[in-house]
């Protein structure tokens, strides 16, 4: 689902008296889910609305609710009998954050077996976005994370958006949401990693799951290869970010992309920090991962072992090799 400003358009326009404009999300969602206008003010917000019993946990940890400037979560009694907890903007110029924002915490909680569980999901994922709102300074991403992104906005569009339909493509892109892998299809799920290494010897893995191919078919790890350099010709994460955005013509999957990019911390009011460095693309490699790959996965931990970094050496990993048509054929595009 994608929150757009046809949305809260529609729902400030004028009222004759106090109260809310509200369109309900997911009626099949185990909490009542709207996105409502108050007025006369206009102010935007989501209502997720549940039974006083499901809201009791949230109720007794009220004062430890994320807080953060700009938009906030509070808790309120509508009866004796139903609570709400509502997702407010107030400031405005985190309009664009706000949207994605509200979308994932609806999508959050409409993915929960029951209320009491969607409200917990719901606070907890208000919790992440405002982590990462804290964690991306005024210097916006670090080096590291902007390579990261590079690479996998590389991915997306040199091979993804080449052979994939968009909608498909931007749905499939879920290493913004915090999923195990960043690319998740219905045959493959896709790792991407970049390097500005002039001969990278390890690649980092960032935990146990990674590399844990439980649940889909097949699972690739990609290796985009950069050279890195303050102006010259090569490419800026701008550049990329607008390329793909043109590839885009499907309104709905470049609203999506738009917040994904979000979620990644590309926010759109650092974009000028984006201009440098540039980056310039030596090699893409995909490995097939699979058994016999040098990796660590949840089910082989000792117990009490988890949250593991760590890095696996490129040496002796040509037998796992992916070669395009590989790729392509995983992702879905027969060759030949």
């Amino acid at each position: 689902m994608t929150v757009t400003e046809d949305a809260w358009h529609e729902l400030e326009s004028p009222q004759d008296a106090p109260g809310r404009s509200s369109l309900r999300l997911y009626p099949e969602s185990p909490l009542d889910t709207f996105l409502s206008v108050s007025h006369p003010g206009r102010q935007r917000m989501l209502v997720l609305r549940a039974d006083a019993r499901s809201a009791d946990p949230i109720v007794r940890s009220v004062g430890r609710l994320p807080k953060a400037a700009g938009i906030e979560m509070n808790l309120s009694a509508v009866s004796r009998v139903e609570y709400e907890l509502q997702v407010i903007l107030t400031a405005n110029e985190l309009r664009d954050v706000f949207n994605p924002l509200v979308a994932d915490v609806a999508e959050t909680a409409k993915a929960a077996p029951a209320a009491a569980e969607a409200l917990a999901a719901a606070v907890d994922r208000f919790g992440r976005w405002q982590d990462l709102l804290r964690a991306v300074s005024k210097d916006g991403l670090s080096a590291e994370a902007r390579r990261g992104l590079y690479g996998e906005l590389l991915v997306l569009g040199d091979v993804l958006l080449t052979s994939v339909a968009q909608s498909e493509t931007v749905e499939a892109w879920t290493g913004p949401t915090g999923a195990n892998q960043d690319f998740q299809l219905t045959e493959v799920a896709i790792e991407a990693k970049a390097s500005v290494a002039k001969r990278p010897r390890s690649i980092r893995i960032a935990s146990e799951r990674q590399l844990d191919g439980t649940g889909t078919p097949a699972l690739l790890l990609a290796l985009a290869q950069l050279d890195e350099r303050r102006g010259g010709s090569g490419e800026s994460l701008n550049t990329r970010v607008e390329d793909i955005r043109r590839q885009l013509s499907n309104p709905t999957a470049r609203v999506r992309f738009d917040g994904l990019l979000i979620q990644a911390g590309y926010l759109p009011g650092h974009h000028d920090l984006y201009e440098e460095p540039r980056y310039t693309v030596r090699d893409l490699r995909f490995w097939h991962v699979r058994e016999g790959f040098p990796r660590l996965v949840e089910s082989d931990l000792p117990e009490g072992v988890g949250d593991c970094t760590y890095n696996v050496s490129t040496a002796g990993l040509d037998v796992y090799r992916a070669t395009a048509d590989e790729v392509r054929e995983l992702i879905g595009v027969p060759h030949g």
